[in-house]
């Protein structure tokens, strides 16, 4: 395990972003670094991609493993904590028990040892280091498989976005319910017009499962012998390592490392909606309620308002974020508590002026509709009115990792590329900055600027903190 002395001096702060020479994104106000990039080596279908790993436990396990099952190589494991790295490769040589895997705790090591060897990476750690990974692997000419929420900031989103078309490589977002056959025929059903004019969803959580709503605490704990906390920082500000707070999960609702409950599951329950109804900008945002609002993590409950702009003859949509186990009451879906009997603990409400849906879980695989008049609803697979609707969306082989892989050879469509990632997160991330800023706010896409409300906040939050070493 490379292990790199721990950084001292300043950081470099979100203005030192503004660099000289930097190219500024077309019809925005941010500035990047100019891309050099490598271009991604082309693949013939029978051939096997040479895959390093950058967070090998928890939700990368899942991510990983499909593609090592499938016969890609897995040629690097990099995670800040030694366990999980031993631990993967341990499975891998359970099949291969002469598999030679280079071993890192550095990500920044692993891509300067290996970039141009290297034919895909999966990045499955906190939110505040996927832009810093995947781009640095992008710039190498690796195509990159991203857990949701893809990056933590709406500066990461579109520096993502550039880079990946600058560079020609695959993307696909982790947000494995895009591949289901149920998504797919509901957004289709939805794409179809099957509830004319809607200009009202809702959208509803259980989540946060961990802790949101508290300060930071104070003092410091030893750093575990097996865990690189300097590296497992990342980019973020320096801080004391505290045992069970950040790592290895509680860090999703801290500001500086995560997006909270919203930017964890909005790419999963939103997912249907955004594309159903082909959403594309918020120009406005408001928390509306909040419970537990502090300047160091995520509200332990939200209600969060994102108006989304008129587009292809459809009106402008008011869709409502509810998380901390709120939900929409029951009176705006009387057909669902007929039929149901309860709101569900988690899905989305879309309401129009022929009729409502409503799924029942994350991922918008089942849902049910009722047409206008209906005092019931029914499966949308059921429903007799809907079943004569053609099939316009390609389905999936298998799931969504190997989606990527077959993407990557040439032999598959990618369906969560930055086309649709990056735009659906971008009203997600503006969501996450009206939960930090009081009253209502008016976002600019094309000028990539808060122009409504309280403006200072609201943009200083655009930006990440990058600390001196880890510039990307």
């Amino acid at each position: 395990m490379n292990r790199r002395n721990f950084l001292k001096g300043s950081a470099l702060t979100t203005a030192g972003l503004t660099l000289a020479g930097c190219d500024t994104l077309s019809g925005g106000t941010f500035t990047y670094p100019k891309i050099t990039a490598m271009s991604p080596k082309k693949l013939k279908p029978n051939q096997k991609l040479n895959i390093g790993v950058i967070g090998v436990g928890g939700k990368g396990w899942s991510d990983w493993n499909p593609m090592f099952k499938n016969g890609e190589n897995i040629v690097a494991l990099c995670d800040t904590d030694r366990d999980q790295v031993d631990r993967g490769v341990a499975e891998i040589r359970k099949t291969n028990s002469g598999a030679d895997v280079k071993c890192y705790s550095d990500y920044r090591k692993m891509l300067d040892d290996l970039g141009g060897k290297l034919d895909a990476v999966t990045v499955s750690t906190p939110d505040h280091t996927h832009a810093a990974a995947a781009v640095r692997a992008m710039k190498n000419g690796c195509h990159v498989y991203v857990q949701k929420p893809l990056v933590r900031t709406i500066w990461e989103a579109r520096y993502f976005e550039k880079v990946a078309k600058e560079s020609g490589v695959i993307t696909q977002m982790g947000n494995q319910g895009s591949a289901g056959d149920g998504l797919r025929r509901n957004v289709e059903l939805l794409n179809a017009g099957i509830l004319g004019k809607v200009k009202e969803v809702h959208v509803w959580t259980n989540r946060p499962v961990w802790p949101q709503g508290f300060t930071r605490p104070i003092g410091s704990d030893p750093v575990p012998s097996n865990l690189n906390w300097d590296c497992w920082l990342g980019t973020a500000p320096l801080r004391p390592y505290k045992k069970d707070i950040y790592h290895h999960f509680k860090w999703r609702g801290f500001f500086d490392f995560g997006t909270g409950a919203f930017g964890d599951m909005a790419c999963h329950t939103m997912n249907l909606p955004f594309r159903g109804l082909k959403l594309k900008d918020v120009v406005a945002a408001k928390c509306l309620e909040i419970v537990d609002k502090n300047d160091e993590t995520y509200p332990s409950k939200s209600i969060v308002k994102l108006v989304y702009a008129a587009r292809w003859g459809q009106p402008e949509v008011d869709l409502y974020w509810y998380d901390g186990n709120l939900k929409p009451s029951a009176e705006v879906m009387p057909q669902v508590i007929a039929t149901l009997g309860a709101v569900p603990k988690t899905g989305c409400l879309i309401i129009g002026d022929k009729g409502m849906l409503c799924s029942t879980n994350d991922y918008g695989q089942e849902a049910y509709v009722a047409l206008k008049g209906e005092q019931k609803m029914r499966s949308t697979s059921k429903h007799e009115a809907l079943v004569d609707i053609p099939q316009s969306i390609e389905r999936c082989k298998s799931d969504q990792y190997l989606e990527f892989v077959n993407a990557v050879k040439g032999t598959e469509h990618n369906y969560c590329d930055v086309d649709h990632s990056v735009p659906m997160l971008e009203g997600m991330l503006v969501g996450c900055i009206a939960q930090q800023v009081v009253g209502e706010l008016a976002w600019n896409s094309r000028k990539q600027l808060f122009t409504g409300g309280d403006v200072a906040k609201a943009n200083s939050l655009l930006r990440p903190y990058i600390r001196k070493g880890f510039e990307y």
